[in-house]
């Protein structure tokens, strides 16, 4: 089997990429720096550069299937400017794989795209599957659904179309635990707002697990990339601070004064999502992270 990865440089992108190299699957990758193109037989690079709607359709020879992860992160300051990035880079990079597909013959059977829980609408009491339409009307909300409708297309071209709706992803070098552990380090931990938010996590391990396991299971359609145990931010902040010996006495942290310091994307912290894994689980995918205790002792090494 070959794969072509977009986004393959990224956090969720390299532990695919290591992952599919333990598995002796070739990957194809697409990567908008030439300096980071390498040709080797397991895995080859490719030029694209989605703002001028530039692809070497080279990069679909002998593929089989897309893995689809290309998009600004979210987890930088959404100024009015920066907001249009986040939701252009994913339908972009969407658009220009499907039209550089139309005029070429190929081999590829199915697409698993990355896509995000910050669609579910923001709720204490909801417990959300995949049938939910209880969409929120928040800006990432609107985000993951133009997304989401961008990838549908492939079906028009007789690809077979899977999504994964990411939670929070833990891993030990980058993203937001990393963020997250930073006041705790320094005896500065404090949970925040009321604390009773929702976070449905994955440990990015079980997470890269899973696009390979719909891939060759041939799973389509919609899939929460989340573990069984979710936690409220009262919970993970605790775990967080035991797991690294560390005390917590602070006060909850106001959301007023986290919105102050992270404008509008101070929601990423504070949108409350409890998500159910039970879809994928009933196709045989089995978690090797299903508590929060063992995943954070495993990235924090204790």
């Amino acid at each position: 089997m070959r794969v072509l990865i977009t986004g393959a440089t990224g956090l969720i992108g390299q532990e695919i990429v290591k992952l599919c190299e333990e598995r002796n699957i070739a990957v194809n990758y697409l990567t908008t720096n030439k300096s980071k193109i390498s040709q080797t037989e397991n895995y080859k690079g490719f030029y694209w550069n989605p703002k001028t709607h530039d692809i070497d359709s080279n990069c679909f020879e002998n593929v089989n299937a897309i893995i689809h992860l290309a998009g600004a992160t979210v987890s930088k300051r959404w100024t009015p400017l920066y907001k249009k990035e986040i939701l252009s880079s994913r339908k972009v990079t969407t658009q220009l794989l499907i039209n550089a597909l139309k005029g070429e013959s190929h081999s590829i059977k199915q697409i698993v795209s990355a896509s995000a829980i910050g669609i579910y609408s923001n709720s204490l009491t909801n417990y959300y599957d995949e049938t939910s339409k209880d969409f929120s009307h928040s800006f990432l909300s609107e985000v993951v659904q133009v997304w989401e409708q961008e990838v549908d297309a492939f079906s028009k071209l007789n690809i077979a179309v899977s999504k994964i709706r990411i939670g929070l992803v833990l891993a030990e070098k980058g993203g937001a635990l990393q963020e997250m552990i930073k006041p705790i380090k320094f005896g500065l931990g404090a949970a925040l707002g009321t604390g009773e938010q929702w976070q449905s996590w994955i440990h990015i391990q079980d997470l890269a697990t899973m696009f390979l396991y719909v891939l060759e299971n041939n799973l389509t359609g919609i899939y929460n990339g989340v573990a069984p145990n979710t936690v409220t931010n009262n919970e993970l902040t605790k775990t967080m601070a035991s797991v690294m010996r560390k005390p917590l006495f602070l006060p909850n942290i106001p959301k007023s004064f986290i919105k102050l310091i992270l404008g509008e994307m101070h929601v990423l912290l504070f949108e409350s999502q409890r998500v159910s894994s039970k879809k994928i689980e009933g196709k045989g995918f089995i978690f090797k992270y299903y508590y929060l205790r063992p995943a954070l002792e495993n990235l924090l090494g204790a």
